[in-house]
């Protein structure tokens, strides 16, 4: 029974000596997640942002993605990641970025330090 209990102690210090501690400031998530501030900006100030089909401000602007701690995207019930653009411009079109989060066996995307959308170059003004 001793020998039961030294294992399991000795167990447990090794395995928690493996885990690598956080960084000074690092914000703790859900489900053992931290945090990655991403800046998104765009070719055109503006832009509308949509982070999984809700709003989340113009460009330039930052969003918090919860993350594992290897840098990937998390599966919190969803297999995607959805960043989406709309253009200041009538005459351009929404972009959308699709990230994995590992969901169905599928290798889960690693978490971009920054998310830029090219609208092109802009119209030339009428004379």
């Amino acid at each position: 029974m001793k020998l039961s209990s030294i294992a399991t102690a000795l167990l447990a210090i090794i395995v928690g000596g493996c885990a690598s501690p956080d960084a000074p400031g690092t914000e703790r998530g859900p489900q053992g997640t931290i945090a990655y501030n991403v800046p998104v900006d765009s070719s055109e100030p503006g832009a509308k942002i949509e982070v999984n089909y809700q709003f989340v401000g113009g460009t330039p602007t930052t969003i918090k993605i919860f993350g594992d701690r290897d840098g990937t995207f998390h599966n919190f019930g969803s297999d995607e990641f959805i960043v989406r653009a709309y253009p200041p411009r009538a005459s351009q079109y929404p972009q959308t970025k699709i990230f994995k989060t590992g969901a169905f066996g599928i290798q889960d995307d690693k978490i971009p330090q920054k998310i830029f959308f090219d609208f092109g170059p802009a119209d030339e003004k009428p004379k």
